[in-house]
């Protein structure tokens, strides 16, 4: 076993060590694992969030599209610093209303505002399918990060396992509590780590920023501009316009916001978290540092792009911080993932059929659920061959069809029913599933569009027609709320 690899061991048993100190002498009951007792502070919220939001997609997935896309990569920093603006005016009202609620999931908040627990439903099982490809994304980053580190030494397939089971045991074993101080780490780290190869490289290789971009530009010409079709102009801002409405609505992150104390803390999140979002072109700097220093990456390998480059350019020893590092943006977010999937599961969809269980067996089913998740995520980590990018972009398609529903229940006369909030929802996942399955684009589908309208993100399309659909509906049944209303919630 190799330097790198006994450093990134230390950092998984660090992180192990720290689950299990967070929660000693916590009873672990549903609100302590799924949200912290809702004690945590504008800090710990702060890093509990950006370890949400900064998974091993911005380590080694942002500079992937930076080495294989070029300039379309920049979405990655215009959406998440534009999604920081939404939040200063929504996050405060979300919370609100789960804490005089008790509100401990995101399906409990669709239940609660509409009155409707097969929404709630829905609404999890959206959110469960959504965040497969993105727990996908952490099992491939771990897996990437320990075979790059291993030089070779251990397969891909052996390192998914290896990242699954200790991912597995972790969430198991400290629930949130241990996500929230190993995001602490992560954080220093991830700014640390990020910081110093996004300067270093560029200088080291080409002299400086400038030269590096000449290099680019002179080995791949227009690779640095946006394309006039594909990955085009109108591409970058339906698929920043989606990802903005789907910021918020990953049930994990849910989950993060019912943590807080108060809900003054998101507007100073809010207001800080911007220059946070800064250091993503440091990730890009590698990735185009790459495109001269390692090229023949094609694919789904251009996500190895960082840690080759790595690898070529320092010895073993900070090979294995890198990859310490890396490892930690996959455990924040995949710990968070896993406990969300598993609490929607158990508590919106079980517990509606079986109303009776106490919070106690939920918790048991919930960590139940758990390994079996992860045996779900592996099979797709290990048959899948899309880039992490591609798997972020196909989850946010799907869990954003529950923004138009949040949105309109936040005002005070909402004028959507559950039936037009479930129809809409129903109608934007079909779109979505049926041209994903498809392998269509909205250009194949309608060849004589104009090419601006042919590259839209079939995410934003769908969402268009959830709206609709769910105005429409609402419509309908007003006239005939009365008649066509059950007599108790539980109906419906």
């Amino acid at each position: 076993m190799n330097i790198a690899l006994l450093i990134i061991l230390a950092f998984l048993l660090l992180s192990i060590f720290l689950g299990i100190r967070s929660s000693k002498g916590k009873d672990m009951d549903l609100e302590q694992w799924t949200v912290g007792g809702r004690g945590f502070g504008a800090i710990f919220v702060f890093l509990l969030m950006a370890g949400e939001i900064y998974t091993t997609f911005s380590f080694l997935g942002g500079s992937g599209w930076a080495y294989g896309k070029g300039a379309p990569a920049l979405y990655v920093l215009i959406y998440i610093t534009l999604s920081y603006v939404l939040s200063y005016w929504l996050l405060p009202e979300i919370w609100r209303y789960a804490k005089e609620n008790k509100l401990m999931s995101q399906s409990d908040f669709f239940v609660s505002k509409y009155k409707s627990p097969s929404l709630g439903i829905l609404a999890a099982l959206v959110g469960v399918v959504s965040m497969i490809p993105v727990i996908v994304v952490q099992l491939k980053g771990l897996g990437i990060i320990v075979s790059e580190a291993s030089y070779g030494a251990i397969s891909m397939s052996e390192a998914v396992w290896m990242g699954a089971i200790s991912l597995t045991i972790y969430v198991m074993i400290s629930g949130i509590h241990g996500s929230v101080w190993t995001a602490v780490i992560k954080d220093i780290m991830m700014v640390a780590i990020i910081g110093f190869l996004g300067i270093y490289m560029p200088i080291h290789y080409f002299g400086g920023f400038q030269p590096m971009f000449e290099a680019v530009d002179a080995a791949k010409p227009g690779f640095l501009k946006f394309p006039d079709q594909g990955l085009s102009v109108s591409w970058f801002i339906s698929t920043v316009i989606l990802l903005v409405f789907g910021f918020y609505m990953w049930p994990q992150v849910f989950s993060a916001v019912y943590s807080a104390r108060s809900g003054k803390v998101f507007r100073k999140n809010a207001i800080i978290s911007p220059l946070y979002t800064l250091m993503l072109l440091f990730v890009f700097f590698v990735g185009f540092t790459a495109i001269l220093k390692v090229p023949g990456l094609v694919g789904a390998d251009a996500d190895l792009s960082l840690l080759r480059l790595s690898i070529e350019t320092f010895d073993p020893w900070f090979i294995g911080i890198i990859g310490g590092a890396g490892l930690l943006t996959a455990l924040v977010p995949g710990s968070m993932l896993l406990m969300s999937v598993a609490t929607l599961l158990a508590k919106n969809v079980y517990k509606e059929f079986a109303p009776d269980v106490s919070d106690r067996h939920i918790v048991r089913l919930a960590k139940f659920l758990v390994p079996i998740i992860a045996l779900i995520a592996v099979y797709f980590t290990l048959n899948g061959g899309e880039t992490m990018s591609a798997l972020i972009l196909m989850g946010y398609s799907l869990i954003t069809q529950l923004f138009p529903s949040l949105l309109f229940s936040l005002k005070r006369n909402n004028p959507i029913n559950k039936f037009g909030a479930i129809a809409g929802i129903i109608s934007g996942l079909a779109i979505v599933i049926c041209i994903t399955l498809s392998q269509s684009t909205i250009g194949t589908l309608f060849p004589s569009l104009p090419q601006a309208a042919k590259d839209l993100n079939v995410g934003i399309i769908a969402l268009a027609v959830n709206f609709i659909v769910m105005i429409t509906v609402s419509i309908a049944f007003r006239k005939h709320a009365v008649q066509l209303e059950p007599k108790s919630v539980n109906d419906i």
